[in-house]
């Protein structure tokens, strides 16, 4: 849809603003100001990435969009990093820290189950399978708070201390088989290579959480996450005689099963927990016929990297014991490509910044959110520069956040008040970090 469409549009479906939340104690006055002014932009680019959403390493459009918006604010964006990613960087007049904002653009393949007049209907081919397209995480929140974020502190340049690097990133969600993405690429791409900064902030729109709630953690917060895939080889025969084979579908339900041990009985889960899923499993054509091999994949999440390679190696372990108690053989890879570390917020930095989100969404709705087994790639950020990763709530008032549609179901409705909130937080935190933080030593 046209921007100018969308904007149409978002003006006679918007909340009226006398509805969004008040300004709370604290809130800076221009963040309350950029607030009211970017509201109707913001919603409007919401609902236009969210009618054109894009698969990871295929944002085209997406990364068009905001890289055009970009130019127009009269920034120089890098574009194509990490295929479609765009980076800019924010110079303020003022002698001051470096941070970096980060959001992620990329969709999913779920076909949207959602009611609304901006709806995706999208349709791809994604594993060989015809599958609707959707923006069923809130990325398109992401990417359009940032922006507004981005109008925000360009309007205030001239008087802003320090420098603010603005990510776009795609692929969060995992890159393509055979494919490299996300922020790992753009790492290695060298983000970081000229401007270092000295923290990172990011945002994540969580179903689980009321509207005008913001969830932060400190330490460990999303699981690291790890796909597994282990192929037992048998020797293929009649099912009339299993004897004459060595039969792998029975070897893989004996990994399965003893691999619950792994949790249950071997891993310390009293200190932080630790799930170990298999999620498929492949083998045979026919009835009657023993295959030659079987293959099973799953997911291990856990908060510690020495719990992460001791699962590792149990799990390893276990697969080739069990195949050689039964006289089959493992191919056995574990972790694979595209996996993702533990987010972790460093506490000092949240510590600090805590207070600037109570600031616009009020002590009381400011919440510690248990451990999150779900995955980030903003993970490979933080365990580069001290960052701070917090959710904003999704779920729309008189629904309970238990049981309303997660974050990836084809259901998932963001209430847009979650759009305001979280561009106060991000642009609250932002300026309270680079007004406070005493410019490096050599800065005139």
């Amino acid at each position: 849809m046209h921007r100018t469409a969308t904007l149409l549009l978002a003006l006679l479906l918007a909340p009226p603003l006398q509805a969004q939340a008040q300004a709370a104690a604290g809130e800076r006055p221009e963040v309350a100001a950029a607030a009211r002014r970017e509201h109707d932009p913001v919603l409007a680019w919401r609902r236009d990435i969210h009618q054109h959403p894009e698969l990871s390493n295929r944002e085209e459009r997406t990364s068009q969009l905001v890289a055009e918006h970009l130019r127009a604010l009269g920034l120089t964006p890098t574009v194509g990093i990490a295929h479609h990613g765009v980076v800019a960087i924010i110079r303020g007049g003022r002698p001051g820290p470096k941070l970096a904002l980060r959001a992620d653009m990329d969709a999913l393949p779920v076909t949207e189950q959602v009611d609304l007049p901006f709806a995706s209907t999208v349709t791809t081919t994604f594993n060989g399978q015809a599958t609707g397209v959707m923006h069923a995480c809130g990325h398109d929140a992401h990417t359009a708070i940032l922006l507004g974020v981005a109008d925000a502190l360009v309007s205030m340049q001239a008087t802003l201390p320090g420098e603010v690097m603005l990510v776009f990133q795609p692929a969060e969600e995992g890159a393509p088989a055979g494919e490299q993405g996300g922020a790992s690429l753009l790492l290695k791409e060298g983000l970081f290579k000229d401007f270092k900064p000295d923290a990172m902030f990011g945002l994540h729109v969580f179903s689980t959480l009321p509207a005008g709630t913001i969830g932060v953690r400190s330490g460990p917060a999303m699981a690291a996450s790890d796909k597994f895939t282990i192929v037992v080889h048998g020797r293929q025969t009649h099912g009339s005689a299993p004897w004459g084979g060595i039969d792998p579908i029975v070897t893989a339900a004996d990994i399965v099963s003893t691999a619950q041990n792994i949790v249950s009985r071997r891993t310390n889960i009293a200190r932080l927990p630790a799930v170990v899923t298999f999620g498929s499993i492949h083998g045979g054509i026919r009835y009657n016929i023993i295959p030659d091999a079987v293959e099973l994949v799953g997911t291990i999440r856990t908060f510690d990297e020495g719990m992460r390679g001791a699962i590792h190696d149990e799990l390893r372990g276990i697969a080739e014991h069990v195949a050689a108690a039964n006289g089959a053989t493992v191919e056995t890879r574990i972790p694979e490509p595209g996996n993702n570390p533990v987010t972790y917020n460093d506490p000092a930095l949240v510590a600090r910044m805590r207070p600037s989100l109570e600031a616009v969404a009020g002590a009381d709705h400011v919440v510690e959110p248990p451990l999150q087994m779900g995955a980030e790639d903003f993970a490979y950020y933080a365990r580069q520069v001290p960052s701070m990763f917090f959710y904003v709530g999704a779920t729309a008032p008189g629904i309970d956040p238990a049981t309303a549609p997660s974050n990836h179901s084809p259901k998932f409705r963001l209430d847009e008040s979650a759009l305001d909130l979280g561009l106060r937080a991000m642009l609250q935190a932002t300026l309270d970090y680079l007004h406070a933080t005493p410019a490096p030593a050599g800065q005139a």
